[in-house]
């Protein structure tokens, strides 16, 4: 990737203080630094544009800034990710510079950076409007578990999808793979501004997944299929599970 395309990507990862199930989630301590900045850190090895944290709380921004990232102040009242995110893209890049945007969320501290950079490919096609990323469940229960989001999506090639649904039942029915969604998020820019413009649509608000807002308006979402799932923290026990996973890589 030449340094003109670095120009054109910003990668946001939004970051909220308030955790009901892991108090303070952001400034977990991993290995010796906190989540948020471990994130931040994998962020920037992926090495495909300029990597800015979105905080609500100053006690994360000074954390953020302590440890040399880039990191903005945003506001305590946005619920889902892409609202922080487009607050934090007017505020550090109101000139337009940046066409796409990247959001990494800020629970993923052991994401690999090839991971990162694949959420980018799907948006070489330039009739997507936003690409994301899944993997094939191997794991007989996550088929069918709620908070598993499944991809349900037409094939475009042996490593891409393009997104008809995403539910959180076990779909399509009949023989054959299915995706677990990852929500990192690729936008362009044009597609980032349209969608946090849309009103909840009715199978938002009916599965509680805002991506849908986007297929309900006929945006158009490809997925790149990936080999694993990072780890999301959302839990004291994942916690413990991502302390592990960086502590092997340290060793």
């Amino acid at each position: 990737m030449t340094d003109s395309k670095l120009d054109d990507v910003l990668v946001l990862i939004p970051a909220r203080l308030a955790s009901t199930r892991l108090p303070g989630k952001p400034l977990a301590d991993i290995c010796g630094l906190p989540m948020i900045v471990q994130v931040a850190k994998r962020a920037a090895e992926a090495a495909i544009g300029r990597v800015i944290v979105a905080v609500d709380e100053q006690e994360v921004y000074d954390v953020v800034a302590a440890a040399g990232f880039e990191v903005i102040m945003t506001s305590k009242d946005h619920q889902v990710g892409s609202d922080r995110i487009f607050e934090a893209l007017t505020k550090v890049d109101p000139d337009g510079k940046a066409k796409i945007v990247v959001n990494v969320q800020g629970d993923l501290p052991t994401i690999d950076a090839e991971t990162v950079r694949a959420a980018l490919r799907p948006l070489e096609n330039p009739q997507v409007d936003i690409a994301t990323l899944t993997t094939v469940i191997d794991n007989e229960e996550d088929k069918t578990a709620p908070h598993i989001v499944k991809v349900v999506g037409t094939p475009l090639s042996a490593s891409r999808l393009r997104a008809l649904y995403f539910t959180r039942t076990s779909a399509p029915y009949g023989e054959g793979p299915l995706y677990h969604h990852i929500g990192l998020y690729a936008y362009r820019r044009a597609a980032l501004e349209r969608f946090v413009s849309l009103e909840r649509g009715t199978l938002e608000k009916r599965e509680s997944l805002e991506q849908l807002r986007a297929l309900e308006a006929g945006m158009r979402i490809d997925v790149e299929i990936v080999d694993t799932v990072p780890l999301g923290v959302d839990t004291p026990a994942d916690l413990e599970k991502a302390w592990r996973i960086l502590s092997a890589k340290a060793n």
